[in-house]
């Protein structure tokens, strides 16, 4: 109820700080993932477990604010910006951290171990796809400036750097995959396949978390468009 007040209490001006709020959550859920896979690489298992049960937790948190904003946000003629952009990119917030969940979730399940040759690779990608994450987290806290200045002046090219920058590290992850599944491959042979494909799909996964940041930037952009 606390939290509903306050997303409430956000509305009586505009969408943006909830937006805002949601994605700060949406973060939070994505740093544990650092600690995740840390303990997995030291195969610290209920260290795991009780990790994956925080990301849960603040999961549903994260859903609770995009709830609450979607109930609350009003029609477009009383909003700065198109309301289905709003919500494309709260869809979007929400994917990183469902991402998250799901990540942890299955590996905790299966209690998958990460083979020691390619562990600092396998933690350096998480990090990075992290890194995407709060740098689009970086540039949508400049929304509420972009909408006071209309949109217009330099700081859409303070913004338009932002998004740069995310689109650089997005383009790290993708090379940083490469050499994950080049390394993958090298050591495939001395494992349980069956093991190996799980965590060809887990690369799979964090791939997708950075692309996803990456895509909150890409709408970011298509409102500074308008």
């Amino acid at each position: 109820m606390v939290m509903k007040s306050s997303i409430t209490r956000m509305f009586a001006g505009s969408p943006v700080k909830p937006l805002q709020l949601h994605m700060e959550k949406v973060c939070a859920c994505a740093d544990q993932l650092q600690l995740f896979f840390r303990a997995c690489v030291e195969k610290e298992f209920d260290s795991c477990k009780s990790i994956h049960k925080s990301i849960a937790k603040m999961e549903q948190e994260a859903d609770r604010i995009k709830a609450d904003l979607r109930m609350n946000l009003p029609g477009s003629l009383f909003m700065p910006m198109p309301r289905e952009q709003i919500l494309d990119i709260v869809r979007l917030q929400d994917k990183i951290a469902n991402i998250t969940q799901d990540i942890s979730g299955i590996m905790t399940g299966r209690k998958a171990e990460i083979p020691d040759a390619v562990a600092p690779l396998f933690v350096a990608f998480v990090e990075r796809a992290i890194d995407a994450a709060h740098q689009a987290r970086i540039a949508i806290n400049e929304l509420d400036e972009l909408v006071e200045t209309g949109f217009r002046g330099k700081q859409l090219d303070i913004v338009q750097k932002m998004i740069d920058t995310l689109e650089e590290i997005e383009s790290e992850t993708d090379k940083q995959e490469r050499k994950l599944r080049h390394a993958m491959f090298k050591i495939e042979k001395e494992y349980d396949p069956l093991d190996m494909m799980f965590l060809y799909r887990v690369i799979d996964w964090i791939g997708k978390l950075a692309d996803t940041s990456h895509q909150v930037g890409a709408r970011l952009q298509l409102l500074m468009a308008r």
